[in-house]
């Protein structure tokens, strides 16, 4: 059967007209309609509905101060530049406003402080790439596995340890943590400190941490702070220095060693003695040579009967400004005796509280028991 051709011209043309159409609509959908061009512009409508209501029905049941919750939405789920437009939008709505005599110098200012921090914080959340509540989410998590990581894990019957790390001025994150290992015979166990203060040292911390839990467990434990200190002099070299205690533990004999790289002393309590008595395991600061294996360290061997402890400390614990640091040490082991009484894992975090009162600490405090039971 032969087709006229009109009719094929008119079934032709509606072909290109079908994809004609579908072309403009994926163009819209993907450059137009996006997710957030969408939220801006339901936003946007919002906006201009109240500084419509509050200039010509009632600015009583609709006061201009209301487009603060937009824009606050703005600064939570949308990016800079469509944030930017909204604010745009409600501050014509609010010039409007004003001429109409619907607005006061209070809701301008309001409104104007509400943009100001809607912006900052949406810039910060573009710098990360997220939206809405993620980066929070992202921080509470990345939150949760330090302190899963600082956990020491089950050492089995006869041994007890206890962690307890308080970053300076309340802060979720600080210049101080703890890694272990444990393959179930051998329990290794190290305490850092990044110098600095602040979200500085709480940054480079976190990055240390994962990067030193990698080496720990993977190289033989006299080479674990030679294999960290070449991670840290492979950064910057302004970023300052670190310090590290490194405890190895056989948990079927009780020997131990004991390695520190700038740290302040450990201490061992003697149950035979009911002594502390400071370590004499010294060794350079890491970040500060290039080979810390060529640097003469003195490490400490020894073992840990029944009833035994040993303590790892931060600088944060024991320094006190203007005052010599062996106060602090002499001070915490005197402390350190009610331990032995009141229990080493109830007894830990309340030393720590107890020193930080006496030193008057505004650095980070971090303080690691491990014992023999």
């Amino acid at each position: 059967m032969k087709v006229s051709a009109p009719l094929t011209a008119a079934r032709a043309t509606a072909r290109s007209f079908r994809r004609a159409w579908q072309w403009s609509a994926d163009q819209v959908k993907h450059h137009l309609i996006t997710r957030n061009r969408r939220l801006a512009i339901v936003l946007a409508v919002i906006t201009v509905a109240v500084a419509a209501i509050a200039a010509h029905v009632s600015a009583w049941l609709v006061s201009p101060g209301v487009m603060i919750l937009p824009i606050l939405c703005g600064g939570l789920l949308l990016w800079p530049r469509a944030l930017r437009i909204l604010i745009g939008i409600a501050a014509a709505g609010l010039v409007y406003d004003i001429i109409l005599h619907k607005a006061g110098p209070g809701i301008v200012v309001t409104i104007a402080a509400t943009a100001y921090f809607a912006d900052v914080l949406s810039n910060t959340r573009g710098k990360l790439g997220t939206r809405g509540m993620r980066a929070d989410r992202m921080m509470i998590e990345l939150r949760d596995r330090i302190r899963a990581q600082g956990t020491l894990p089950e050492l089995g019957d006869g041994w007890g340890s206890t962690v307890v790390l308080r970053p300076a001025g309340g802060s979720s994150f600080g210049g101080d943590f703890v890694i272990s290992y444990s393959d179930g015979k051998t329990l290794e166990v190290a305490l850092v400190d990044v110098s600095g203060k602040g979200m500085d040292a709480a940054t480079r911390a976190l990055l240390l941490s994962g990067a030193f839990g990698g080496v720990l467990g993977s190289v033989p434990r006299e080479q674990f702070l030679p294999a960290a200190n070449a991670y840290v002099r492979r950064s910057s070299a302004d970023e300052g220095f670190v310090t590290a205690v490194h405890l190895s533990v056989d948990l079927s004999s009780g020997e131990y060693t004991l390695y520190s790289a700038g740290h302040p002393p450990a201490a061992r309590f003697d149950a035979n003695t009911g002594q502390w008595r400071t370590s004499a395991a010294r060794g350079i600061v890491l970040g500060v040579v290039a080979d810390l294996a060529a640097v003469p360290d003195v490490p400490e061997e020894g073992v840990l009967r029944r009833g035994d402890a040993i303590m790892l400390y931060t600088d944060g614990v024991v320094e006190a400004p203007g005052r010599d640091i062996d106060d602090g040490i002499a001070r915490l082991l005197g402390e350190a005796e009610r331990l032995v009484v009141a229990g080493f894992r109830t007894g830990a975090p309340e030393l720590v509280t107890t020193m930080q009162r006496t030193v008057a600490s505004g650095d980070d405090c971090a303080l690691v028991v491990l014992w023999r039971a």
